[in-house]
């Protein structure tokens, strides 16, 4: 099938590419003349496991262009996978979104499926369909559809090969079904409902997982408090077949650019139709609220923070992506600098964009050489690498040996039993 996938973000790079792999001729398209020069030669502006090598298997199969025009001749099927950043208020800024309805409109010359994979409020597929009429002057018959991603940065391409469903909406099942095609070598549940129905799929389900973050993290502030341990407590949870647990882990907070982005946009969509959402406030609120948490665990390990020296572990919002958007290590290291601290921060592939957006910090080549001569070494992003660290050797190098785990990844019997003042979250 020759498709077309208009943004070449994580969604949309990742989608192109997985649906060449699986024998679709793909023509990307993205407005950025640098980055599209970049993917023509092999280079790709995210760092994502495993993408770089399944490209170059596929490269026979994809191409890349800056022109809406040139990407959709010929095309059956158009995905939108552009940003839909939130605004001010929260929801969700859909004018990328809009952009591409009005160009597809005046440069369609056949019929198309047009595909929102970009996370839109519900309704978006209706402003898409009466744009693209607008432009295209009822010249040519064509369908809008919703087909949300459920992708994780760091096991995008996992995910998409391995889903644990496809949704496809639409208002005719004929056009689902052609959508549908596409995904049925990968052998798992196809969801086919309305327009609307799908759109809030993808808002219901970040909003679930982002709620059981948050509520994780209240129970562990809660345990610090009575004297429990909030890992034997999520494990216990998690026996539970109705519960489960996954996204049980206590830490410093969820960020990135679906979870924060998702809750808000969803929390928008109930407001302006005069619903109060009380709960989804609370999952926002609590979720603030434990970055500060994390500022205060080290301020009480360190008594004062003015011109005291810090090092952090990890700057990517999750493992295995260099995406720093909303991530809690940006807002703790600005939250310390502005108390005077002096910072080193280390990540694996983050540093390149953090350098863009934190200043004032010596970002260094190592685990090793974020931990000398500091008094505090703070754990923001969970990288396997920082679980395999030589504690002796970290201690060794620091000032005073202390931690604060934002990310729950050492036993603080080890590092206490090592000479380390420790504080996790909701451990004792």
């Amino acid at each position: 099938m020759k498709i077309c996938v208009i943004g070449t973000g994580y969604v949309g790079l990742v989608t192109g590419v997985c649906m060449a792999a699986l024998g679709n001729n793909v023509t990307c398209v993205d407005i950025d003349r640098k980055k599209i020069s970049n993917l023509k030669k092999g280079i790709l502006p995210i760092y994502e496991p495993g993408l770089d090598d399944l490209l170059k298997k596929n490269k026979k199969r994809v191409e890349f262009t800056n022109s809406i025009k040139e990407g959709i001749a010929g095309v059956q099927i158009i995905f939108i996978a552009v940003g839909t950043p939130p605004t001010e208020s929260g929801e969700a800024d859909l004018t990328f979104v809009k952009s591409v309805a009005k160009e597809i409109g005046k440069n369609m010359k056949s019929s198309k499926i047009i595909v929102d994979k970009s996370t839109v409020p519900a309704g978006t597929g209706d402003i898409v369909e009466s744009i693209i009429e607008e432009y295209s002057k009822g010249k040519y018959k064509f369908d809008v559809a919703s087909c949300p991603e459920f992708l994780k940065e760091g096991s995008a391409i996992n995910d998409f090969m391995n889903p644990d469903r496809v949704v496809i909406g639409a208002k005719r099942r004929e056009a689902a079904e052609k959508v549908a095609e596409i995904f049925k070598p990968l052998n798992t549940k196809i969801v086919i409902s309305d327009i609307r129905s799908a759109e809030m799929i993808k808002h219901a389900s970040n909003t679930f997982l982002a709620m059981k973050i948050s509520f994780i993290n209240e129970v562990a502030n809660i345990c610090e408090r009575v004297g429990a341990d909030v890992e034997v407590v999520a494990n216990g949870m998690g026996l539970d077949k109705r519960i489960g647990r996954m996204f049980l882990n206590a830490g410093a907070g969820y960020g990135g650019s679906c979870f924060p982005k998702d809750v808000a946009a969803l929390r928008c969509m109930a407001t302006n139709e005069n619903y109060e959402p009380i709960l989804l406030s609370a999952v926002m609120e609590v979720n603030r609220q434990q970055r500060k948490i994390i500022v205060n665990k080290i301020k009480n390990i360190m008594g004062t923070l003015e011109g005291r020296q810090i090092g952090i572990l990890g700057i990517a919002f999750k493992p295995n992506t260099d995406d720093i958007r909303d991530a809690v290590s940006v807002d703790v290291i600005n939250a310390l600098l502005e108390k005077g601290c002096r910072i080193k921060a280390f990540d694996p592939v983050a540093m390149p964009n953090a350098k863009k957006v934190v200043r004032g910090v010596d970002f260094v080549k190592d685990s090793y050489a974020a931990a000398e001569n500091v008094e505090c070494l703070v754990v923001l992003t969970e990288w396997n690498e920082f679980r395999e660290l030589d504690m002796a050797k970290i201690k060794s190098l620091m000032k005073k040996p202390a931690v604060v785990d934002g990310r729950n990844i050492y036993d603080p019997e080890k590092l206490r039993k090592l000479g380390f003042e420790y504080s996790g979250i909701g451990r004792n």
